[in-house]
């Protein structure tokens, strides 16, 4: 596939987006932006949230960590069951009874202007770095297979990323993107089931050989109960999955923002229901896929592993271009449906929680302020991800989101479940410091693990004895749950009285 046809294939996609749009901007008021005027139905909003949980990072990096990992992160998936219904009986009740726009607000009635700040300012971090890596991955990909031969350098791959997703999220932002969102789930979940059937074909698989060969796998078990320190561990992978989607999901502007925009709780409590019935089918899906990847390239001598087997044999193999071309708009639908949200969800947070302009300013100069925040993120994602072209190893990407989320979003976990499950007040002036030095405590738990992974590899724990050895743990994604701990600990510390 030549590279002009590819960039005919992504002119032709975002002449959609921007159709559809040009069909939904109608008004271009806040209300429109923020909530969409409320009146969006569920099963469009349950629906597009699969495309906005997946991204680009699970499109590409799923599939790459079943040669790792085998089914494990299945373990996660399940937990995320646990953290929705979470989510959709505790936080969404919440969320309508309060009426809020900025799930943050809420610190701001419970704890006070501090707290409200604090939990606004990592919830803008962890969106930044996530929307980021989410973008970054996209970004190599396309420069790979398209921008690398033209001559075009990575920054200006990245720039027209971004500038695409302004394009079609500046007017009407939520509005947009809950039609946007729909539409690019369903190009994701044709790709992955036309990648499924290329090679599976190749394979010489039919629909029962296929699923004895994947029962029958080394590669598909799901559970691992045998080593409780490491990190495929069941209870660790099933309870940070549960954590994840409380945090990432429940405790995010970026997805509470689309189901805020349901015209009732009700209806938000539905959406939220569906999304995860389909979300744990469809990520089983993505992990089946790995699987036939990693065999289709173990059989055909291809050298492709983590983050790169998908899009290589995709694009590189003798698979055909019919592949090549649903793997592609696969890979912008998945990415774009994570990305436009993110940045619509950054101007929404950022203008409301840190500018305050609903209390401040006139309608007219909202319209304005917000407007420039948006063009202000734009960039600021443009020149964090051109950093993290230098910084990122080869990890696959999507361990690396998740890591990074437990660092972030750890704060916000302890705020709310001490704000949920307690009844105290606390000295708000203090919240900025709790959450910060629970983060630093955590990274350098964090560090501790790996040095004691360095010391199991390269030590004679004969000679440095039985003890040394047990206390070796590797800390995974369950480093969320540590932050949060830390985090509601420190909250208590500070506790002033009972409301």
């Amino acid at each position: 596939m030549q590279p002009l046809h590819i960039l005919i294939l992504i002119a032709s996609y975002f002449g959609v987006l921007v159709l559809i749009s040009y069909l939904t901007n109608k008004g271009g008021t806040n209300s429109d932006f923020f909530t969409a005027g409320k009146r969006s139905p569920w099963y469009l909003v349950a629906f597009g949230m699969i495309g906005a949980s997946l991204s680009g990072v699970t499109f590409v990096s799923a599939p790459g960590w079943v040669e790792a990992s085998s089914f494990g992160y299945f373990q996660v998936v399940l937990g995320y069951t646990v953290g929705y219904a979470v989510i959709g009986t505790v936080l969404l009740p919440l969320y309508y009874k309060l009426n809020l726009t900025s799930i943050y607000t809420y610190l701001d009635g419970r704890f006070g202007i501090k707290s409200y700040k604090t939990g606004a300012s990592f919830f803008l971090l962890s969106r930044i770095i996530g929307a980021s890596f989410r973008l970054y991955l996209v970004a190599i990909v396309l420069q790979e297979i398209v921008f690398t031969e033209m001559g075009v350098p990575f920054w200006v791959t990245v720039t027209i990323t971004i500038a695409l997703i302004w394009l079609y999220t500046f007017k009407s932002g939520i509005k947009t993107i809950v039609w946007t969102d729909t539409l690019q789930t369903l190009f994701m979940l044709i790709a992955v089931g036309v990648a499924i059937y290329f090679v599976s074909d190749s394979l010489n698989f039919n629909g029962s050989s296929l699923f004895n060969f994947i029962s029958e796998s080394d590669l598909s078990q799901i559970f691992f109960f045998e080593d409780w320190k490491s990190n495929n561990y069941f209870f660790k992978q099933f309870l940070s999955g549960a954590f994840i989607a409380i945090v990432m999901t429940g405790l995010d502007q970026d997805m509470m923002q689309k189901n805020l925009t349901c015209r009732n709780l009700k209806d938000a409590q539905k959406n939220m229901f569906w999304f995860t019935i389909v979300l744990t089918i469809v990520n089983i899906i993505f992990l089946v896929l790995g699987l036939l990847l990693t065999v289709y390239a173990q059989q055909n001598g291809i050298d492709a592993h983590k983050d790169q087997l998908f899009p290589i044999i995709a694009t590189k193999s003798d698979l055909g271009i019919g592949l090549a071309i649903f793997f592609l708009l696969g890979l912008i639908a998945a990415a774009y449906s994570s990305a436009d949200s993110a940045l619509t969800s950054l101007t929404t947070s950022f203008s409301i929680d840190i500018l305050g302009i609903e209390k401040k300013y006139s309608e007219k100069e909202q319209v304005s302020i917000r407007k420039k925040v948006h063009v202000g993120f734009s960039i600021l994602l443009i020149i964090v991800i051109v950093v993290f072209n230098y910084v990122i190893g080869d990890a696959s990407v999507i361990a690396k989101v998740f890591k990074f989320a437990g660092f972030t979003y750890g704060p916000l976990l302890g705020l709310y479940a001490f704000g949920l499950f307690t009844k105290w007040k606390v000295k708000d002036k203090l919240v900025p410091v709790v959450a910060i030095s629970s983060v630093i405590l955590s990274i350098l738990i964090n560090i501790g693990s790996q040095l004691y992974v360095f010391l199991s590899q390269n030590t004679d724990w004969e000679k440095a004895g039985d003890i040394a050895s047990k206390l070796y743990y590797q800390v995974g994604f369950e480093i969320l749950i540590i932050n949060g701990l830390i985090t509601f600990i420190g909250l208590v510390l500070i506790r002033t009285q009972k409301n």
